[in-house]
């Protein structure tokens, strides 16, 4: 599959942090605006490479670090609106048809902003992302609570009240080890009574017990990242996988892996592209979602992460196509519009690719 093909696929992004896919000369335009003068560099391809070197640490508590000079230049209304813009328009040049992209209110709040005012800053940048790029991508918002704070329940009953304006659901992220999902039972309870979607970062930093808590304990409905629940796997020599109880359960139950490859690879949870265990999980059946997680910090793309996959595991675009209807069927969007994402506009983009 060449790059050009790459580009053309229609593609659904469904774990995309907005603070972790700045452009690095918005970053220093923002910076400057602000007064922030803790950047490494205000050269933008000198501070790309930053933020990817930094990452690039095996450790997901680094990883996350790198986000604190991200939230320090987005605490604007002006700001957070421009942000969102970009990242509609960024994702919509590189072929994303449709988008969930997350954040965490609460950390965007030092000038003085409401969370009410947050969330309207950040609707209004992805309607006029959608505007200027001719409706050629949808974006939907996943408000994130803090593992490690104790206002998930107020983001929780936040998601809720914004979810006729563009929210599409609720998050839970930040460092796993020390902070299990299940601290904040309250919000996930407070998500179901008001019938609002949910998924869980789990099985990233921590093992197939995290997946179990987030999918047992806490009800998630989709797992972001999720790919230690190969330690729930066994593969015999014959490259047949036995799935554990746990495995099995998520598997047959189709709750979604929003896996991430670049960024596995720079906090540890994989060590390379030819043995990330995204292939085994896809040929085991389990539905298998392709994300960027954090386009500026991993140095990735949506187009990327297939080229990467691509040269991994030889896939083409009926595995692609497969991957994207996987991520358009497990979308907090409405059935009906779910439907008409797939049919409308992701089996004839791919029917068009293999045409030509």
């Amino acid at each position: 599959m060449h790059l050009s093909d790459i580009l053309r696929a229609p593609k659904v992004v469904l774990h995309d942090h907005l603070d972790g896919g700045l452009r690095p000369a918005t970053i220093i335009e923002l910076a400057r605006e602000c007064g922030y003068r803790e950047l490494p560099t205000e050269d933008p391809a000198e501070l790309a490479v930053w933020f990817r070197d930094a990452a690039d640490s095996g450790s997901l508590e680094r990883y996350l670090e790198t986000f604190a000079h991200t939230c320090a230049v987005m605490q604007t209304r002006s700001a957070l609106e421009r942000v969102a813009v970009e990242c509609a328009e960024d994702l919509a040049a590189d072929g994303v048809v449709y988008a969930e992209i997350r954040y965490a209110p609460e950390q965007h709040q030092e000038a003085g902003l409401s969370l009410d005012e947050v969330v309207e800053a950040v609707n209004a940048g992805f309607r006029e992302g959608e505007r200027r790029t001719g409706g050629r991508i949808t974006v939907r918002a996943l408000l994130t609570g803090m593992r490690h704070t104790d206002r998930s329940l107020e983001i929780a009953e936040l998601t809720v009240a914004h979810r006729d304006s563009g929210v599409a659901g609720f998050d839970i992220a930040g460092g796993e080890i020390g902070n299990p999902p299940a601290r904040h039972l309250a919000a996930f309870r407070h998500l179901r009574q008001h019938n609002c979607h949910y998924t869980i970062h789990a099985g990233e930093a921590v093992g197939a017990e995290s997946v179990h808590e987030a999918v047992q304990v806490c009800g998630a409905e989709r797992i972001g990242h999720g790919v230690r629940i190969t330690d729930d796997i066994t593969v015999h020599d014959d490259g047949t996988a036995v799935l554990g109880p746990l495995a099995a359960y998520v598997r047959d139950n189709r709750i979604a892996l929003e896996v991430c490859p670049t960024s596995n690879l720079q906090t540890g949870a994989a060590k390379d592209y030819a043995t990330h265990p995204i292939d085994l999980l896809r040929r085991a059946g389990f539905r298998v979602t392709l994300n960027t997680d954090n386009r500026l910090v991993s140095g990735t793309s949506m187009s990327e992460e297939f080229a990467h996959m691509v040269t991994a595991f030889g896939y083409g675009p009926d595995v692609f196509e497969e991957l994207t209807v996987a991520a358009a069927e497990a979308a907090f969007l409405p059935l009906p519009e779910r439907r008409r994402l797939i049919d409308e506009v992701i089996r004839p983009g791919y029917a068009t690719l293999r045409d030509a």
